[in-house]
């Protein structure tokens, strides 16, 4: 397959810059694998399209402030941007550095507030590993004068509600540095009346990484090398899942970084196990799912792996017309744009 055969013309005035009004308010695309229909709604009804029984699994990662602006003791501009925390430290972080001059290591950066970072050494993939030094706790900092990272795509700087609508409402275990978009347009009045349906909720989490951004550089699909993010499932998750399945319900993954991982975990024991570790899961058309039945989306960039994963679930040929549709329709593309629930 060529990384080619997964693209679309997408015009610039369908990126969604800012999110809806309302969470829930965005519209929602059809799908349906089994008669090959393409249909919407308004994401506030999305009950109407689950069954009692169905489980919804969410990412309940928490995007981190991870961009951080400063200066050299030159007076050059730097832009650092965390990428994970060194283990066992709260100081320690791997980071990928900009300025106009090359970084050494001894090199130091001045931060709002009194904050330095220190550039210790370069890591293996050519991203630095930072120490930062204040006279308070370094997330107390980060929290207060971080910037929220945004998608390049949107093309604008972060604002004050960014640090509000750019998290999901079940946003709750810090780490990643980009948001599991399709969560964004829960509210928590919604999934009350889920709930009140029968809908069971279950959550995992995922460290969103930088490489969700990162373009696919090579001509064939199968050469691109897959970047890893940490996860975790808790037990209680691996039971609603295996409740599920053994009910007869659908397991219904809210976002490609849910899928992911369920089927990393599956791929690896046979089954969704409790557990933690780093998931490199590649998925493209080709691939059989494991346990994923259903899958709630926004709409993705053309020849990403995101996209990749979706035409895997539903087949290349039906999403990317269901794209075009979309496109004709005037619907809003990628992190704050309207969603799809591929049925």
């Amino acid at each position: 397959m060529l990384v080619t055969d997964f693209t679309y013309h997408l015009p610039q005035d369908l990126i969604a810059r800012h999110p809806a009004e309302k969470r829930d308010g965005s519209r929602l695309m059809l799908l349906d694998r089994s008669s090959g229909s393409i249909s919407e709604d308004t994401f506030c009804n999305l009950q109407s399209y689950l069954r009692p029984g169905d489980l919804l699994v969410m990412n309940d990662t928490r995007v981190i402030p991870a961009r951080l602006f400063g200066r050299k003791q030159t007076g050059g501009k730097v832009e650092i941007f965390l990428l994970r925390r060194e283990p066992g430290t709260e100081e320690r972080w791997e980071c990928l550095l900009s300025s106009s001059k090359k970084f050494k290591e001894g090199h130091t950066v001045q931060l709002e507030s009194g904050m330095t970072a220190v550039v210790l050494a370069r890591c293996v993939s050519d991203n630095w590993l930072v120490e930062f030094n204040g006279s308070e706790p370094f997330e107390l900092w980060l929290e207060r004068e971080g910037h929220i990272p945004l998608p390049p795509y949107l093309q604008r700087d972060d604002c004050s509600s960014d640090r509000e609508r750019y998290q999901t409402v079940v946003a709750r275990e810090p780490g990643a540095v980009a948001a599991p978009t399709a969560g964004l347009h829960f509210t928590h009045e919604l999934l009350a009346r889920l709930a009140s349906n029968g809908i069971n909720t279950a959550f995992l989490t995922l460290h969103t990484g930088l490489g969700t951004f990162q373009p696919v550089r090579v001509t064939n699909v199968e050469e691109h090398q897959i970047h890893t993010e940490r996860f975790v499932i808790p037990p209680d998750t691996a039971e609603a899942v295996a409740r599920t399945k053994s009910a007869g319900g659908r397991v219904i993954a809210v976002g490609t970084t849910s899928a992911r991982t369920l089927e990393y975990v599956a791929q690896q024991s046979g089954s969704v196990v409790a557990g933690s570790g780093e998931a490199d899961i590649y998925i493209y058309p080709g691939y059989c799912f494991k346990v994923v039945d259903a899958l709630i989306t926004n709409f993705h960039l053309p020849e990403s792996t995101l996209l990749m994963l979706v035409c895997a679930l539903a087949g290349r040929e039906f999403v990317l017309e269901a794209y075009n549709e979309a496109v004709s329709r005037g619907f809003r593309f990628y992190s704050y744009g309207d969603a799809m629930f591929i049925s």
